[in-house]
């Protein structure tokens, strides 16, 4: 006699993943279209936040608070439309971004970086699942050694005594969108084709 699968949020998520997608990004997501359409639209949202911040950085060395207030404020309602438990993975989704956050505030004391590339740095990761933090702070900082020679090659072309301001914003935003693109927005190819 053959046992039959039951249908459940568990089993589904199984299927989805077997079919080369694996929805939003938690194992418990169990949401209808609706939270998969407000989950991609806060995604889409996150992504214009994240450009807005990198073109501030870019032109003015400069992110404001509001806007990397908004970043971290829409992660809450995100962690809930894509069906992220409220114990643990809340909790430790906070408690990572946090620590990424206290160890760039560290070179922010030792004026290695600016006091908005921080924030927006610790803001971001609150999105950003936890196995695709280090792949994204080195593309992170891949992209921030990148801008740091560009601006170096610039000074000296210039000859400018003026001190190196670095827009990490770009690089932050950089990792960001990878991160999105990678573990996100790849996984909604499947909505067309049902």
């Amino acid at each position: 006699m053959r046992r039959r699968i039951s249908a459940g949020p568990r089993n589904a998520t199984r299927r989805a993943h077997t079919h080369g997608y694996y929805l939003i990004s938690h194992s418990r997501y169990s949401g209808g279209m609706d939270q998969k359409i407000i989950a991609l639209g806060l995604m889409g949202l996150l992504a214009l936040l994240m450009i807005a911040a990198a073109v501030s950085d870019l032109r003015s060395r400069t992110i404001s608070n509001g806007l990397n207030a908004t970043i971290a404020l829409f992660a809450i309602p995100f962690w809930i439309v894509s069906g992220m438990a409220f114990w643990p993975d809340m909790p430790m989704q906070f408690g990572a971004a946090f620590a990424v956050f206290a160890v760039f505030a560290g070179l922010f004391a030792l004026g290695a970086m600016g006091g908005g590339d921080v924030k927006m740095i610790g803001a971001v990761m609150l999105w950003i699942p936890l196995y695709l933090y280090f792949p994204m702070l080195t593309i992170m900082a891949i992209g921030g050694g990148i801008l740091s020679a560009v601006m170096l090659i610039q000074s000296k072309i210039r000859l400018s005594d003026k001190a190196i301001e670095v827009p990490y914003g770009l690089a932050i935003a950089a990792g960001g969108l990878w991160a999105l693109h990678q573990h996100y927005l790849n996984q909604f190819q499947f909505i067309g084709s049902t």
